[in-house]
């Protein structure tokens, strides 16, 4: 059984606020989870401690029974300094998709244009 350690949404709607569970990979986001590990409230200050609340003992117990972390879990578990920082390195984040490059190259002609008379 392959575990993961992510979030379950709760709250209304606009109004988000996650769990953060262990739970067995094959079950959906919000359902079954075996144990509740801390929440998360997104709407609170990036600076306030009651954003982020986790017990740390027992994300440890589960990291050592195999448990992998989400992607956004992870980053939560390296702020707080429960794991390493793993280096991340998305190249094509900066690369603007079809529309805009279509948009630089009409933008680039026109300004070109003028030059040339």
């Amino acid at each position: 059984m392959s575990m993961k350690i992510r979030l379950a949404r709760g709250g209304s709607k606009k109004r988000p606020h996650y769990a953060i569970v262990a739970s067995d990979s094959r079950m959906p986001r919000d359902g079954r989870f075996l144990e509740k590990l801390g929440t998360y409230n997104p709407l609170l200050a990036k600076d306030s401690e009651d954003r982020i609340k986790m017990d740390a003992e027992r994300v440890k117990y589960w990291l050592s029974q195999g448990a992998q972390p989400t992607d956004r879990v992870a980053r939560f578990l390296e702020a707080a300094g429960l794991t390493e920082k793993k280096v991340r390195n998305n190249p094509k984040a900066a690369v603007p998709g079809k529309a805009m490059a279509e948009r630089a190259k009409k933008k680039a002609a026109r300004a070109a244009a003028p030059a040339e008379e």
